[in-house]
């Protein structure tokens, strides 16, 4: 379970229900209260530590577990190859059960298309400096030093 913000303005009772009725033990249960954004997600990383061969990784949506769409194909890649499965209870990933046929089939679609992100992402990193340079400018940060304080500089100590 997650929640975004840790001053108790959100809580995770909807997702532990979910959980709950699912028959998760309450001893089973993680809780994350920080931005998805963030790495630092220690209850996760316990959580994933946890799982062993033949378990299966429930999350109640898919948003809760990744903090993207790479993040959630390492996750669920690191999961299948230690055997682990992952079911998502509720929302836009609800079809996805890594422990059927048709789920594996569902995360495969959704793999691809990490993979097609990281590739556009990467065009459009190189592609902005090339154009830029096309019209003459040049990227990076301003020097601090112009040619006349260097000068000033150098007169100064010798």
């Amino acid at each position: 379970m997650r929640v975004s913000k840790a001053d108790g303005s959100q809580t995770t009772d909807l997702q532990r229900d979910a959980l709950l009725a699912a028959g998760v033990k309450p001893k089973a249960l993680y809780v994350n209260k920080t931005c998805g954004k963030s790495d630092d997600r220690p209850h996760l990383a316990s959580c994933l530590k946890a799982l062993r061969d033949g378990d299966t990784l429930l999350v109640w949506k898919l948003g809760r577990l990744g903090r993207d769409l790479r993040h959630l194909v390492n996750i669920v890649h690191d999961l299948t190859e230690r055997e682990v499965g992952l079911k998502v209870l509720t929302g836009q990933g609800a079809a996805i059960d890594t422990t059927t046929a048709s789920g594996k089939l569902v995360f495969g679609i959704f793999a691809a298309l990490a993979e097609c992100e990281r590739e556009l992402i990467s065009e459009r990193t190189k592609a902005g400096p090339a154009s830029a340079r096309a019209r003459g400018r040049q990227g990076g940060r301003p020097h601090k030093m112009t040619p006349a304080k260097i000068r000033l500089a150098m007169a100064s100590m010798g």
